[in-house]
């Protein structure tokens, strides 16, 4: 039996019993997948030197990164191949992806966000057969990835998990205004936020071109006054409407009366900075404010000296608007790349970074911030452990509408996210546009996207 050296050069190959026998098991386990990596405990080796590129974003849960770079040795050791993470600020991710699919190099493994992989389906792997057996052998994956994960009849990406949003608040500032739960509609809300900014304590929301907070409040907002992007069938345009148009004079009110105004400035990490140093009393955010301020708790103080969080309530979904009450909670997974030459390795990572005692781990340092893919993690001892104001992430997947809706999730849909349409329609009209324009701004822009 004869090899390539690494100057293509052809040299024996000595494989002794031991080594053969190892390969024969490594090829078997190949075959036999999911399953056959839970019952031997350990994965395939690969060849030397294969490594697995990892592309991910900085958590705003710090401890998650650091157990995700705990791991990396250990998945190194089971796969037989260095696995390596890299993380970056999550507003480059696209920018990363667009390069390294044009260039054809890049990460072997890239985290995508909401509904990404429909827009770069022709650069992505096939991943159905890591994806399904994880689905099956816990409980079912949420309903919201067969929208984002999912690609017509193949899955694209893995699913990793859900990040939840809920409305931190400041529970004593509240009170001294009389309110002892938060208020149910949006017309409570501002009557509320304009107290509190009278007292120099307002509402802060991001409002920027931003991943995650900013398109997170605007497009349930939309939903909540009965508009939306397009039809059902998503290839028309339907939100120059009467609900649109409301849900916009709303937004201008609400900004002037109970808002930072410097948000239309904000990413996803000022509203954190800003309600951990006392400068607005509530924001949409996940769990990441609370959990930081109580693993800070020496650090973050509130303005008696006591420990921030414990001054911290969760209000589970934004207030209710005439058309209902939705959310936009953010699908995280992972897709392999085409160009990568490393496909089959990267693979059986994704199936070994979802054993239950990889994930598991992984998943308890979140504390409810990134939620299960899968249904099985809500009976997560976990749950059992964490606060009361983190209990409302516990089946937070479960409620949330994606991007696009009431038409299906699509590469358009991912198109008009990543131009900030809809965000931007509210930021236009805050800044002193009639609400009527920018809603036909945002009209005109969607239809080069949705009717072109």
């Amino acid at each position: 039996m004869t090899t390539r050296n690494r100057d293509g050069q052809r040299v024996a190959a000595h494989l002794t019993r031991r080594q053969f026998v190892a390969g024969s098991a490594a090829a078997a386990l190949g075959a036999a997948g999911v399953e056959g990596i839970l019952a031997a405990r350990r994965a395939p080796a690969f060849a030397q030197g294969t490594k697995i590129h990892i592309l991910r974003w900085v958590d705003f849960i710090p401890e998650a990164d650091v157990e995700l770079k705990r791991q990396a040795p250990e998945a190194s050791k089971a796969l037989g191949a260095e696995v390596t993470f890299e993380f970056i600020n999550a507003n480059d991710l696209q920018a990363r992806i667009t390069a390294a699919i044009q260039s054809g190099s890049g990460a072997d493994i890239i985290q995508m966000l909401w509904n990404w992989p429909h827009l770069y389906a022709n650069g992505l792997v096939d991943v159905t057969d890591v994806a399904e057996p994880i689905g099956k052998a816990q409980g079912g994956y949420y309903d919201v990835f067969s929208s984002t994960s999912k690609v017509g009849n193949r899955w694209l990406a893995v699913p990793h998990g859900t990040g939840g949003n809920a409305i931190a608040y400041r529970r004593s500032w509240h009170a001294e205004i009389g309110v002892k739960e938060f208020p149910k509609t949006w017309d409570e809300w501002r009557e509320v936020g304009k107290k509190l900014k009278a007292k120099g304590k307002p509402v802060g929301q991001a409002l920027g071109h931003s991943f995650g907070d900013p398109p997170t409040f605007a497009y349930p907002l939309l939903w909540d006054f009965g508009g939306a992007e397009v039809d059902k069938s998503g290839k028309k345009v339907v939100i120059n409407s009467k609900g649109a148009i409301e849900s916009v004079k709303f937004m201008q009110a609400f900004w002037k009366d109970a808002c930072d105004e410097g948000g239309l400035a904000w990413d996803d990490t000022n509203n954190n900075r800003a309600f951990h140093s006392g400068d607005i009393s509530a924001t949409l955010n996940g769990a990441s404010i609370y959990i930081v301020a109580k693993r800070q708790k020496d650090k973050l103080k509130d303005e008696k000296g006591e420990p921030l969080y414990q001054d911290i309530e969760h209000e589970a979904l934004l207030p209710k608007g005439p058309g209902g009450q939705f959310a936009l909670y953010g699908a995280f997974q992972h897709s392999v790349m085409k160009y990568s030459k490393n496909q089959k390795a990267a693979k059986e990572f994704l199936k070994w970074m979802h054993q239950k005692e990889n994930y598991g781990k992984w998943f308890q340092v979140n504390e409810g911030y990134t939620v299960g893919a899968t249904k099985a993690w809500e009976d997560d001892p976990m749950w059992s452990k964490v606060d009361k104001p983190l209990q409302v992430f516990r089946q937070a997947a479960r409620q949330t509408r994606m991007l696009g809706y009431p038409g299906p999730s699509s590469a358009k849909a991912t198109e008009s996210y990543t131009k900030y349409i809809v965000v931007d329609m509210y930021a236009k009209a805050c800044q002193g546009m009639k609400a009527e324009d920018a809603v036909k701004w945002a009209e005109g822009e969607l239809k080069k996207i949705y009717e072109a």
